[in-house]
Order: C-alpha cells, then structure tokens, then sequence
C-alpha cells in the first residue's frame, strides 16, 4: 500500500515566530514614557503613578497594529484574528517577555487565599484595585538603551568609533607617528628597524652587533584621553508640558551615551544628574524609570553636584553636558530653603548661577549645552555660560538632540586644548 505525504503551505505562530526585539523596540516610547500622557496631574501623583498589565497590553495592541515590526504575511494573520483570538496573542507575549527576562511581572495579592505564614493576611505589594503591574528589567533597558545608540548613530551615517584625540604624542601599540628614543616609563613597543639601525650607525656591520640603551627607539601612537561626564539632565515639569515630550527623547539619548561610554569608551566614566527645585544624583541603571520632577528649575544646585563627582575624578578632560529646556528659577539658599521665581532670569538666580559656572571654568571644567527651547532670554543665558566655559551650545529639539550629542561626544572637538 502507498504512502502518501501531505504538505500544505506553513503558517507561523505570531507569538513564538515574533522577534521580542523588534516588540520591545515598538514599544519603546510607552516604556520609557516620563509623564507626558498625565501631564496636568499633580506632580506627586504622577510620581507614584505604576504602568499596569492593562496599559501593556493596550500598547502592545497599538504596536502590533500600526507599527512596521511585522511582515505581509503575520500582519494579514492578525488582522484576521477574532478579538479572543487577539486577547491570547497579546497575553502570550507577555508571557514570553517575562520568560526572557525583559519585564518582571507583580500580580495583586489574592486574598482569598490562605496565608502559610503567621501574622496578618495581606501583601505589602498589593496595588490599589487589585491591578497587576510589571516593571522593565535591567535586561530590558540595556536592549533599549542599545538600540537607541544605533538608531542614533544610524540617521548619522558612518562613524569609526575610537578614543578621544589630543594633541599629545604618546607610546603604544598602534603606530602613527615617528619613532623615539625610548624613556623610562614608556610602552616597551620597540621599533626594531630603527633600533638596530641605530646601532649600525654607532659599531658598523658586523657580528654580534652590540645594542645599548641608547639605541632603543619605540613607536609613537596619538595619546587618547579618558573623560568623565556628568549628564545634568533637566527634569522640571517643564519638559512635559506645551504639547511636546521633551523629556523621554532626552532620557533615550542619555541611554545611548551609557551604552557607547561603556562599550566604546570603557575608559571614560559617565554620571547622571536630575536638576529640578534641586538636584540628585541618580543610578544609570534608574534612569528609564525616572519621570519628571517638581516644577523649578535650579541650575546652579546640578550644577554644584555636577562638580562634586568630577573632583573625584582622575581623568584628562572633565565636562558637564547640560540638556534643558528652561531658564534658571529656583536658587537653594545658604540655610537649605528654596527661593524660586517662576519668570525665570531672576538676577539673583542668575547670578548665583554664573558664579558656578566660572567656578566649574576654574576647576578646567567643559560645559556643553543643548537647549530645547529658544526664546530669547534663553539664548543670552547660554551664551554667556558658553563664553565663560569655552563650551559649546547646541539649540535643538528632541527630535535632534540625540544626533548633536553623539557627535559632540565622539568628536575631536571634544580634545583637550593645550
């Protein structure tokens, strides 16, 4: 009797077939959103405001309605699901992404359930209305702050990432320069043709040729400097507000600059400070979890603990790189209390501030500013916290912010001057 074999055409299943890459990347802008859709709630409120499972798996509706992460034939797939069917997906790949350690999932407590421990039935954990919440992992936000790094570099074009340039000649492994004499404490990196011709030109050619001390000569490569940054990061309530998210776009190019500091520039260092009605500062690991903060914008107080971190320092270049959106509003007085003025450009704020400013100069400290905003009182501040640190100012938006950064930071602008 014959056998016969049936084939038919291979469907893929949308939720083990799908690249949780390419979801997380979709719904980048809900997980590192910073209060934008809440804007008008009260700050403390939106402080304490959770992303629920609910939320999630309306964003993850959204992306795999209208984003452009799937094929022709998956997205035909999913526009012919039922709702039930749709409901099932979506909670598969939440599944899935808790299974590969991108998000951690914390379910309300059941009390209906027995307790095995002693004490008072209850979960410190429980959410208000018995909703479960989830919370990006440390995974999560490397991915993201990798893939905020090469879509920046991307709409740059090509970069040959390196080190920072100087000047300066230095001894090394890779040759770019002429040879030297050897010094002690130089790279032993010995130029053999120089070295031995060296000595032929003292003893002439015979055997065995005699080398002394003052015959070595090694290689000079360009000296690369190391460089600590400190990222002052505004978080007024301001980066919210007047219909436009100024914040999140900041919070992923900081994430681009971790992950190229840390695999591109393992030498440089990178600290993250949030300057609000004052100032703190914050883990790089927290950074994509931080929403907006109070609703002043003290300058002069990030810009203090700015210096504080870069004193304990031992790097060639030292720099702040400040993005903002507004002007200087509150002042921390010397016995701790907070004089704010919401005009802005107050003289004694403005002033306070400056002389910070010529104290990071003294120190040898670079500022480098990116403003996101551009009226005019704006602008003369700038200026003259540019002309007093010898930095740079950059007037984007935050749909180019992460474009000027990255090419501040990685270009020979950025070089010590000598």
């Amino acid at each position: 009797m014959a056998r016969f074999i049936k084939y038919k055409k291979y469907v893929p299943e949308p939720a083990s077939e799908m690249s949780m890459e390419d979801l997380l990347s979709a719904l980048s802008d809900y997980l590192l959103q910073s209060g934008f859709q809440q804007q008008y709630m009260d700050f403390y409120d939106l402080k304490d405001a959770e992303q629920t499972l609910d939320d999630l798996r309306q964003a993850i509706a959204d992306a795999l309605l209208n984003s452009d992460m799937l094929d022709r034939q998956m997205r035909e797939q999913i526009e012919t699901m039922s709702p039930e069917q749709m409901e099932d997906l979506i909670e598969q790949l939440i599944e899935r992404m808790e299974q590969e350690n991108y998000i951690n999932v914390d379910q309300p407590h059941d009390p209906s359930r027995s307790s095995t421990a002693g004490g008072q039935v209850g979960d410190a954990r429980q959410n208000d209305g018995g909703q479960a919440r989830f919370e990006i992992t440390d995974k999560g936000l490397d991915f993201l702050g990798f893939r905020a790094l090469r879509d920046l570099l991307g709409s740059l074009g090509k970069s040959n990432f390196g080190r920072h340039d100087t000047r300066d000649q230095a001894t090394g492994i890779e040759a770019s320069g002429a040879s030297k004499t050897y010094e002690f404490g130089d790279t032993l990196n010995l130029d053999i043709t120089a070295t031995l011709s060296s000595a032929i030109q003292r003893e002439g050619m015979h055997l065995p040729l005699n080398i002394e001390y003052s015959d070595l000569q090694v290689h000079q490569c360009e000296y690369q400097s190391s460089c600590a940054t400190v990222l002052l990061l505004d978080c007024s309530h301001s980066m919210i507000l007047y219909g436009e998210d100024r914040f999140t776009p900041a919070k992923k190019v900081a994430m681009a600059l971790s992950h190229l500091i840390r695999t591109q520039y393992p030498g440089d260092s990178l600290s993250l400070v949030l300057f609000h009605d004052s100032a703190e500062e914050l883990p790089l690991s927290q950074l994509a979890r931080v929403k907006v903060g109070p609703y002043y914008t003290n300058t002069r107080e990030g810009l203090r603990m700015a210096q504080r971190i870069l004193q304990r320092q031992r790097k060639d270049m030292k720099q702040i790189v400040m993005i903002t959106d507004g002007k200087p509003s509150a002042l921390t007085l010397e016995d701790g209390r907070i004089y704010k003025n919401a005009f802005g450009l107050d003289p004694l704020v403005v002033s306070e501030t400056l002389k910070e400013v010529s104290k990071c100069k003294r120190a040898g400290i670079l500022i480098n500013t990116f403003m996101l905003a551009s009226d005019y009182g704006l602008i003369q501040f700038v200026q003259k916290v540019t002309e007093m640190c010898r930095g740079k100012a950059y007037f984007t938006t935050p749909y180019t912010l992460g474009q000027y950064l990255l090419m501040d930071y990685m270009s020979r602008k950025t070089k010590t001057v000598h």
